[in-house]
């Protein structure tokens, strides 16, 4: 998986080659196919590991108010690791992403993160709605899925402009403003 990450970054999804990736594993071809026949194979296998560590690094923290638990949250969201080494991950993957729509396993996979993130900050809002640190008509599904798509965009936006235009100050106001009780806004 590391190989396939360098060689990933190092050469995009849409130039990468099995060859690229036993180069980097300092293996041959015929041992990656002994593990994988495809590329879209180990791609799959890829993706499957990505979501493993995604979801240890992006989690409920579990600690402190449900206000600071959902800022933390979307900043694990929208922070990747290693950010020196991710433009080219992230750019890869976004080619990755462009061929969910005619591939079921790729859109399933990828669908996975998402539903994940999504069930995260449901989580932490539902809670919050509970705890009365979050308005009482807030709906926790509806914000979900409406940072989940604002998370999507930032990283998406970053990839192919560069920057994330305050996205994640535009979600960190939002939450202040629309999602905060006011009786607990000050807490």
């Amino acid at each position: 998986m590391c190989a396939t990450y360098r060689a990933l970054c190092r050469h995009g999804y849409a130039d990468l080659t099995m060859q690229d990736i036993a180069d980097e594993w300092a293996k041959s071809k015929a041992a990656l196919h002994y593990h994988y026949d495809t590329k879209r194979g180990l791609l799959l296998a890829f993706l499957d590991h990505l979501f493993e560590s995604y979801t240890e690094r992006v989690a409920d923290p579990a600690e402190g108010t449900p206000h600071e638990r959902l800022h933390a949250l979307l900043a694990a969201a929208l922070d990747p690791p290693r950010a020196d080494a991710t433009r080219e991950l992230r750019t890869a993957l976004f080619e990755v992403k462009a061929q969910a729509p005619h591939d079921d396993a790729f859109r399933e996979r990828l669908e996975r993160f998402d539903r994940y993130l999504q069930a995260e900050i449901r989580g932490v809002v539902g809670a919050g709605v509970e705890a009365g640190a979050f308005r009482a008509d807030v709906d926790s599904d509806e914000i979900a899925t409406l940072l989940v798509t604002l998370v999507n965009g930032a990283h998406s936006r970053r990839i192919v402009l560069g920057d994330d235009a305050g996205v994640p100050e535009a979600i960190r106001s939002f939450v202040d403003d629309h999602l905060v009780e006011e009786a607990t806004a000050d807490r």
